[in-house]
């Protein structure tokens, strides 16, 4: 397939993402003043930390005001969840900063007729944004324990165009291909070449990829034989597991 390279930027801002495996919960314990709260620093994070930056679309703002970010975090931190930085999940994960999540999902330039496929469910927080945006979503996760508790909370939620699965997420999931959009969590050090064929012509795929050093790259594919690959930003995400 022929690659052409275009343009960069340097740095999207500091952050980390990794998928975790300690369970969420909800915040049916939290008393009218919590949640008013949370609303506040929902506004916050709007207006300073995605409006304030680059995001413009109004879309993807949309989606960021109306998922419950603080269903997606540890109890515990329920009341940072609209802070401008990642949390734990535990000792070795962290979910990312609401800013990188709606980056992402603006370089995908999704539209409600899309399928989407989301490599990396973690809590369910990426596909919960997606789902608000496009028609369906594919997500795929490599740990079992992680798939039920998204599967449990996103179905609680009512996100019922999501369908979640355990697997390997450098194959996929070739069974609902092709997909208008796919999003990617973890860094390979190279593309992995079934989310590129599983891409629909015109279809975009963000994903960071590389070792030590990492960029966020947007593959656009032109033809079935033709992408353009476009490195926008340094990023700072956990390595992707190939476990064939």
């Amino acid at each position: 397939m022929l690659l052409r390279l275009v343009g960069r930027r340097n740095s999207c801002g500091g952050f980390h993402f990794a998928v975790g495996k300690k369970a969420m919960s909800s915040t049916s314990e939290l008393n009218d003043w919590d949640l008013q709260k949370l609303a506040l620093a929902k506004e916050k994070m709007l207006k300073l930390h995605l409006r304030g930056r680059d995001i413009t679309d109004g879309h993807v703002l949309a989606a960021m005001k109306e998922v419950p970010r603080e269903e997606f975090v540890p109890k515990a931190l329920v009341h940072n969840s609209y802070g401008d930085h990642p949390l734990p999940l535990d000792s070795q994960a962290t979910i990312s900063q609401p800013y990188i999540v709606a980056l992402m999902t603006q370089l995908a330039k999704p539209r409600d007729y899309h399928r989407a496929l989301d490599i990396g469910t973690g809590s369910g927080y990426q596909a919960a944004i997606l789902a608000e945006l496009v028609n369906e979503v594919y997500s795929v996760e490599i740990s079992p324990d992680l798939v039920s508790s998204a599967e449990e909370r996103l179905s609680r939620l009512g996100y019922n165009n999501v369908r979640v699965k355990q697997g390997n997420g450098y194959q996929g999931w070739e069974e609902h291909a092709p997909y208008n959009i796919i999003i990617v969590a973890a860094s390979p050090p190279k593309i992995p070449n079934a989310l590129v064929e599983q891409l629909a012509v015109g279809g975009r795929l963000i994903i960071p990829v590389g070792t030590s050093v990492q960029l966020l790259d947007v593959i656009t594919k032109v033809s079935d034989t033709q992408i353009t690959r476009e490195p926008y930003c340094n990023v700072s995400f956990v390595r992707m597991i190939n476990d064939q």
